[in-house]
């Protein structure tokens, strides 16, 4: 299962660095959880919740980032964060890969209560 999650977090790293994001931290993690990709889009940190479906008989791959992933994705950011200053902007994106079909869902968690 986990070389699954590997090729898909590839996958997607690929597919963001030719819509040019650079890539600067993969499965980063820490006591609260673990972010799959972190990236630089212009001045913007972006954190990147990958995910990856075979089919959508089960939601799809949006239907997994639930209300409790969500809130340990904002935990594990704000200690990365926590390292940084200035604080750079950032938006936290998912990407899905359903099959052979990539969707980008850029600022789809919504941390102004976080942070």
């Amino acid at each position: 299962m986990r070389q699954q999650g590997d090729i898909a977090e590839a996958r997607a790293a690929d597919f963001l660095t030719a819509r040019g994001l650079v890539i600067l931290a993969r499965n980063w993690h820490c006591r609260f959880g673990e972010i799959d990709l972190i990236a630089q889009d212009g001045e913007t940190l972006v954190f990147v919740e990958v995910r990856q479906r075979r089919n959508t008989r089960f939601g799809g791959a949006a239907f997994s980032i639930t209300p409790a992933k969500q809130a340990r994705l904002l935990a594990t950011s704000a200690l990365y964060l926590a390292q940084l200053q200035p604080q750079p902007p950032c938006r936290f994106d998912a990407l899905l890969i359903e099959g052979s079909r990539f969707e980008w869902l850029k600022n789809c968690i919504d941390a102004s209560d976080g942070y």
